[in-house]
């Protein structure tokens, strides 16, 4: 409150009605604006304000600029709104000379005018001051504010920059990274013209999660990266880990295939060395894909593919172990996908068929029977041989319908034969897949029923891996086609691992010698004093004897010349089976064979037909 005097010298709160006039004012700015200060804060305020402008009215002569400052206090007090200045107006124009006891005064009445009207100016400039300061620091927050938001999004986006492009196991940069600087090598943006791409892979890494835990195989990983990441050749780009067990390994600078060959070597070399955790030695072996060449294009790209398509066949080739990449392989490898995809339509559509080859008594040059030999035509490729197709088929589980078709045809075709020339066998390939099946035997007898073939005309036969281990559904199985009467032959004899014992043991109807036994091999020279090593024609005989001493049936496979026919022969085997004797055909040209030898016979009886110039198909 102002300690000036009163222009009457008395106190301005000792005049009557000053005490209702302040509770008149702070109440309409309590109605008007609100101002987080209690009710006597706001009393005091307010009394304080209503002492100068009493001061300011009664002073004679009037006090310069005394209300444009009552009206900027006011402001900074926190009353700045609109309505707290109309209130004030209102409350000082019709209460302050009534409550104060002043009677009309032209002068004094004047004089409040123009207090009242510098009060208005004041707190309008300082309530458009405080609205700029206000802007202000609304303004410098916001650009803080902004500053700060950025700043935190440059540390977010490094930090999920990072937890993007790199493995949080080993910390070495991911597919993700290494894809991005393939993409960046094949768009010219970097001065290299060839690369190598190594893709690295733990062999059988999951057993060691398995049997030691992950906890181990992490540790194991963080050891592998540690090694990689630490070579040092200077054409290392990049060292990256793509998915569990797989790590590659980008190569600048390179001027041909050597050059990522020997980083594979290296990384090959210290991934060698024993592995120790947690105080346990665990031993690992790893194996290499490598792939080199131009990156422009998009080569570098298709070098990820050819690195990790030669890993996969380090994989296949046994492990432990580096592959480079072939574009001849991975050609043929195509061509076998495409094969097998699809073989499951051209079976659907009857593409598969069988072609016939003549079996004959080696004695007599007889026709005795045939071998089904699966063809498939193809309708871009032509006829294919089964090598194209049967591995394929094998490993897609297909042999199993296919071998079930295929049986069916050659058994209806044999019942067919059956009619020029009775007795004649056929003798059908069945597969590993097809013996463990459950049911094969009764599928078997459903076919011979079906066609009528008696079932000692049925050959089947089979590899020397199904007889390895006589055990289970392929003893059941084979019990079981031998009880039908089918009979049941050894085929490829003498490049497996057949038991003798299980030989003797099974009540087998023949064998069929491989055709490597059947051609002569290069004797090497012998040294002074040692043992004379047997011929050819004694082991073949050896081998054709143990076959009759087992009360088998013995046929030799890829006889291709007369010489080699006339050596079997002495050695007492019983049939054979080669382009000498023929080559697998359409049935209908066994059909005119059979009729040929019907009508030699009858002609030139005890004579042997010469074989027939069959071409091939």
């Amino acid at each position: 409150m102002s300690d000036r005097p009163a222009a009457d010298g008395l106190d301005d709160r000792s005049r009557p009605g000053v005490e209702e006039f302040v509770t008149a004012w702070a109440t309409a700015l309590h109605r008007a604006h609100y101002v987080p200060i209690s009710a006597e804060q706001r009393r005091r305020i307010v009394a304080g304000l209503a002492d100068r402008l009493v001061t300011a009215v009664l002073a004679e002569p009037g006090e310069p600029g005394g209300g444009r400052r009552i009206g900027t206090d006011l402001v900074a007090a926190g009353f700045g709104s609109p309505e707290a200045l109309g209130g004030t107006i209102a409350v000082i124009g019709s209460r302050f000379l009534g409550e104060l006891g002043i009677t009309a005064d032209p002068t004094i009445a004047a004089r409040l005018n123009r207090l009242l009207a510098d009060l208005a100016a004041g707190f309008t400039s300082a309530a458009h001051d405080l609205s700029l300061r206000a802007q202000d620091t609304v303004r410098l927050a916001a650009l803080a504010a902004r500053t700060q938001a950025e700043e935190a999004l440059r540390v977010s986006e490094a930090r999920f920059r990072r937890f993007a492009t790199h493995d949080q196991l080993t910390g070495l940069p991911n597919l993700t990274l290494l894809t991005e600087q393939l993409g960046r090598l094949s768009a010219a943006q970097l001065p290299i013209d060839r690369v190598g791409v190594c893709c690295l892979d733990v062999d059988d890494f999951a057993a060691v999660n398995d049997v030691l835990g992950y906890q181990v195989g992490d540790l194991l990983l963080r050891e592998i990266a540690d090694r990689v990441g630490a070579l040092t050749d200077r054409r290392i780009d990049l060292v990256a880990r793509l998915d569990s067990d797989r790590f590659a390994i980008l190569v600048r600078d390179t001027t041909c295939a050597g050059d990522a060959v020997k980083i594979a070597d290296q990384a090959l070399a210290a991934l060698a060395a024993p592995f120790r955790v947690n105080g346990t030695e665990v031993p690992l072996t790893v194996s290499a894909g490598v792939a080199e060449g131009t990156v422009a294009d998009g080569g570098a790209a298709t070098l990820m593919r050819a690195s990790e398509i030669a890993l996969h066949w380090a994989k296949a080739d046994g492990k432990a172990t580096l592959r480079q990449f072939d574009q001849d392989r991975s050609n043929a490898d195509a061509e076998r996908y495409r094969l097998s995809a699809a073989m499951p339509a051209a079976l659907r559509r009857g593409e598969f068929t069988a072609a016939y080859q003549p079996i004959v008594a080696l004695r007599s040059g007889q026709l005795t029977g045939v071998e089904a030999l699966a063809r498939w035509q193809h309708p871009q490729l032509g006829l294919l041989s089964a090598a194209r197709f049967i591995e394929l088929a094998e490993r897609t589980g297909l042999v199993v319908p296919l071998g079930r078709q295929l049986l069916e045809q050659a058994c209806r075709q044999a019942s067919r034969w059956q009619r020029v020339q009775p007795g004649l066998y056929v003798s059908v390939n069945v597969s590993v897949r097809q013996l463990r099946r459950n049911g094969f035997a009764g599928a078997v007898a459903q076919i011979l029923d079906r066609t009528g073939l008696p079932p000692h005309l049925l050959q089947l036969e089979v590899t020397e891996q199904a007889v390895i281990d006589l055990t289970g559904i392929v003893t059941e199985t084979l019990a079981a086609l031998m009880k039908l009467g089918v009979r049941i032959v050894i085929d490829d004899f003498g490049i497996g691992y057949a038991n003798l014992a299980n030989l003797r043991s099974l009540p087998l109807h023949g064998l069929k010698l491989d055709a490597s036994l059947t051609r002569s091999s290069a004797q090497p020279a012998r040294r002074p004093g040692a043992r004379r090593p047997g011929t050819d024609d004694d082991f073949l005989s050896t081998v054709v004897s143990l076959g009759h001493k087992l009360g088998l049936v013995v046929t030799a496979e890829g006889i291709e010349t007369a010489q080699q026919a006339r050596r079997l022969t002495a050695t007492g085997c019983d049939n054979g089976q080669g382009w000498h004797f023929g080559r697998p055909v359409p049935p209908h040209e066994i059909t005119a064979r059979i009729v040929a030898q019907q009508h030699h016979d009858a002609v030139s009886p005890g004579t042997e037909l010469p074989a027939l110039p069959i071409q091939q198909r």
